[in-house]
Parts: structure tokens; C-alpha cells; sequence
């Protein structure tokens, strides 16, 4: 049979040595899968990933190997530095680590042991390792894995894949450090995002949208008065429901319907006034680039919301108008308690048909619905199951000076009548990954989630994580 030759340098002798191991592997499963028997292929699948694996880990230690310095000093960030030592440390590509050796440096006139005397090695800063050893592939795939469900899960599911053979422990900690660069450079990477943004040639308007969701927190509880009971934990903690807040910008076709939505997040005791700003910082660039984009503000009847928005939001800071609506679905929900009330639940339907009829087809109809509500003499007045009065509060606070009920004029101008995509980030960003059975989260460990699971919502995950990750690498060169 012809045979090829193939001349691999010295320097690369191990990935050789791992390359003739599986031919003759190769060469000894085809032999025995001859005769027509039945083959458990799984078998073979298994051992084809676990040579793969091998290759990528003698390509990666042959790589990271050579991008060693070996020099007595190197110029890092205008700063010079000595070399103290050589010592092996691993390195954790996709296919499982690796261990290199590698020469260490401390800056000049600097001692061991405190802060400005902290060694570095030119390998992981040459590549921009993240925390100890992870490559930029491995702890973006790690996070994004993190960003989907929890720890556990995610390492099960890379054994499933034969893929990033690393703990549970080592998947949460990457995934925080990748959050945590997320978070701090937050700003600059959002800007850099809607600066490159493509709008829609099809999109004629935008909506912006503010809403809120429990989420459950990890708060300290006081321990019990007296000598604590045996076993009793030394730092107790209670499991608390505290709201916190999305935000989205939607962009929208001639019809209202939407084309694409960019996600935001923020947890209880997060910069709540930040994100409304960063909602404002996006529509006006994608204003700048397209004029023509007529500004929606778009949420359900929560007058806090309404006031955040409206802070903000006027045709002083965006020169020109901006439309107000309230989502119709929480109308005709406020308006459905209230028909059932007044005509009970056989007559409910056929007079909540013929209000949503007239809201969307004429300008004024929120008024004559309120009008009709005032009319029945069913008020209740104030209290917590008085839906009458709920709808009457309810058109009254948002029709009348507000105009935030004109779903006709909506209508006629293409606009989004319904603030779905804010209630769907509500549920798909808060809810689907930290509102599992028990879980409790902190402030900050799950702002960290928060944030990478809004870039991966919004389809933004591989531009964003190269912004994270891009000031990790650093120039280094011999003195």
C-alpha cells in the first residue's frame, strides 16, 4: 500500500508520537469491525474523541510551550521586569489541561510577597488567560454553559459531550471571573455593541420597555435569642423574594411586529437608574443612525416604571415625538375582571369583545370605556379584590392627561401594541435560570449571571466576550 511521509520538527516530536499512536489505532478497530458483524459503535465514537483529545492537548502544550520567554527581563506594559525562576503550571484548554514550563518575572525593585511584587508569566499573559490557567475558548464556553442552568449541570453535560473535563466547582468559578469582567467593564462594551450594531433595513420603529420580577435573594437572618441550638448554622441566612428589574429596546417592522430585542438586567439592589440609562444611551445612537425610527415607550400601567421612563424620555433629549402606551394585554385584563363584575361571567365576553373593538379603532375609546365603568355604580372603592374599581384607577391614570390608551393611532402608525418582549425577558433572563426550587442568590455573584445571560438573550455573546476578554492579552517582549 503507498505510504506518506511526513517530517515533523524535534520540537514537535510528542504531537508525532500521539499522531502514529492513532493510525495504529485506526488501522487495529478497522480490522477487528470486519465480517459483517454487529459493531457497538458508541464504543468507537468514545475512543476517536478521547484520541482528538489527545492531539489538541499535544498541539496546545506544543504552542503554549513556545510562547514562553526564557530572558533575564521583559518590557510588560512599559514596565520592566526580572526573572525570578522557572516552574511547570497547567493550562486548561477545551480538551482537558496541560502542563507547561514556563519562566516567571517580577517587576523591578519590587519584593515577594505583597501586592506590587506579584509574579506573572509571559504565556498567560501573551494569550490572556482567565483566573488560573483558562484559556479565552475554554472560559467562554464554560460560561456561556454556567449562563444556560447551573454548575452541575453544566459539567454533566460536557462529560455527555466528552468535552471540557472539568469539575463543577471549576465551571462556577470560571463563569463568575468571565461575569465579573462582564460587569466591570460594562459601559464601554454596551457602547461598543450598539455602535456596531446593523438595524433592520425593514425596522420603522423602536420600543423601549421597563418591567419587573421576584427573584429569590440570600439575605442574613438574626440568630435566635439564647444558646443556639446543636447543629444550628453559625451564620444563618433566610431565602427572600426581592423585584428586581429588565429592561429591553425592541426594534419593530411597518406592522409592529418585532425584529430583534437587546436584553438588560438588574438584580434587586442593582443601578436601576443606570439601566433606564442605558436603555436612553441605545435608542439614541440607533436614532442617530436612523432618523427616520419613530421612539416608543412601551410597559404596563406600573407607575413607577412609567416615571423612570419618563425622566428621560421626552423630545428635548431626542428631538422629536415620542409615542406612550400601555400594553393592551394588561388593559383587557384589567377590563376583564371588571365586565364580570358588572355583567357577570355568561355577559362578560361579548362586552369585553366589543371594548377591545373600540380601542383599537377609535382614538377616544379608553374615555367612553371609563365613562361606562363610572356608570355601572359597581365601585368598590379602594381595596385589594375591587376590580371595578381597579379599572376605573387604572383608565383614569393612564387615558385621560397621560394618553396612553390610544391603541387606534398605534394602529394606524405601525407601532407594537403589547409589551410581550419585555414580560418574555422577564421570564427567559430572571426567571427560567435563578428562580429554580430553592435557589437563593447574592447581589453580586448573581448580577454576574444576569449580565452574560442578557448578552447571550440578545444575540450578542461572541462580539461581547471578545470585548471582555481582548485587555486580558498582553504584549510581552525581552528587555
Amino acid at each position: 500500500m503507498p505510504k506518506r511521509v511526513i517530517e515533523i520538527p524535534e520540537e514537535l516530536k510528542e504531537l508525532a508520537d500521539v499522531v502514529e499512536a492513532i493510525v495504529a489505532t485506526v488501522r487495529g478497530t478497522v480490522a477487528r469491525t470486519q465480517g459483517g458483524k454487529a459493531v457497538d459503535y458508541a464504543l468507537v465514537e468514545a475512543a476517536v474523541s478521547a484520541d482528538g483529545a489527545r492531539v489538541e492537548r499535544a498541539t496546545h502544550r506544543a504552542i503554549l510551550q513556545a510562547l514562553d520567554i526564557d530572558v533575564p527581563a521583559v518590557i510588560i506594559g512599559g514596565v520592566r521586569y526580572h526573572r525570578v525562576g522557572r516552574c511547570p503550571a497547567p493550562y486548561h484548554p477545551l480538551a482537558g489541561s496541560v502542563s507547561i514550563e514556563r519562566s516567571l518575572y517580577r517587576p523591578c525593585g519590587t519584593r515577594g510577597g505583597t501586592p506590587e511584587g506579584k509574579v506573572v508569566d509571559a504565556v498567560s499573559l501573551r494569550v490572556g488567560v482567565v483566573g488560573d490557567g483558562w484559556l479565552p475558548r475554554t472560559a467562554r464556553a464554560m460560561a456561556h454553559d454556567v449562563q444556560q442552568g447551573t454548575s452541575r449541570e453544566a459539567a454533566a453535560r460536557a462529560r455527555e459531550h466528552d468535552r471540557l473535563p472539568y469539575s463543577r466547582a471549576s465551571f462556577e468559578r470560571v463563569a463568575h471571573v468571565v461575569g465579573a469582567l462582564a460587569v466591570a467593564d460594562r459601559q464601554d462594551i454596551e457602547d461598543a455593541l450598539i455602535d456596531r450594531y446593523d438595524i433592520p433595513t425593514e425596522a420603522r420603529s423602536v420600543s423601549v420597555s421597563l418591567d419587573r420580577v421576584s427573584v429569590p435573594m440570600e439575605e442574613p437572618r438574626p440568630r435566635p435569642v439564647g444558646r443556639p441550638k446543636q447543629g444550628a448554622p453559625k451564620k444563618p441566612v433566610a431565602r427572600t423574594f426581592r423585584m428586581a428589574y429588565c429592561g429591553t429596546v425592541t426594534l419593530h417592522d411597518a406592522q409592529g411586529t418585532a425584529l430583534h430585542t437587546i436584553r438588560y438586567g438588574c438584580m434587586p439592589q442593582g443601578d436601576m437608574i443606570g439601566l433606564r440609562d442605558r436603555l436612553a444611551a441605545d435608542v439614541g445612537t440607533l436614532a442617530s443612525k436612523r432618523p427616520d425610527l419613530r421612539i416608543q415607550l412601551l410597559c404596563d400601567g406600573a407607575p413607577e416604571m412609567w416615571h423612570l421612563l419618563d425622566e428621560w424620555f421626552t423630545s428635548e433629549h431626542f428631538g422629536g415625538e415620542i409615542d406612550h402606551l400601555v400594553d393592551l394585554c394588561h388593559v383587557m385584563e384589567k377590563l376583564g375582571a371588571a365586565a364580570t363584575v358588572i355583567h357577570g361571567s355568561d355577559g362578560a365576553g361579548p362586552t369585553l369583545r366589543e371594548w377591545k373593538l373600540h380601542l383599537l379603532n377609535r382614538p377616544r375609546a379608553a374615555e367612553g370605556i371609563l365613562a361606562e365603568l363610572v356608570a355601572s355604580g359597581l365601585d368598590e372603592g379602594p381595596g385589594d379584590d375591587h376590580p371595578v374599581h381597579a379599572a376605573i384607577t387604572y383608565l383614569r391614570s393612564h387615558s385621560q392627561d397621560a394618553d396612553r390608551m390610544n391603541y387606534a393611532r398605534a394602529r394606524r402608525l405601525g407601532l407594537a401594541l403589547g409589551s410581550g418582549n419585555v414580560e418574555a425577558t422577564c421570564k427567559s433572563l430572571f426567571e427560567v435560570r435563578l428562580k429554580r426550587c430553592g435557589s437563593r442568590w447574592k447581589e453580586t455573584t448573581g448580577q454576574h449571571i444576569v449580565q452574560l445571560r442578557a448578552l447571550a438573550l440578545s444575540d450578542r455573546w461572541g462580539p461581547a466576550i471578545e470585548l471582555v476578554l481582548r485587555p486580558l492579552r498582553t504584549a510581552v517582549r525581552a528587555a
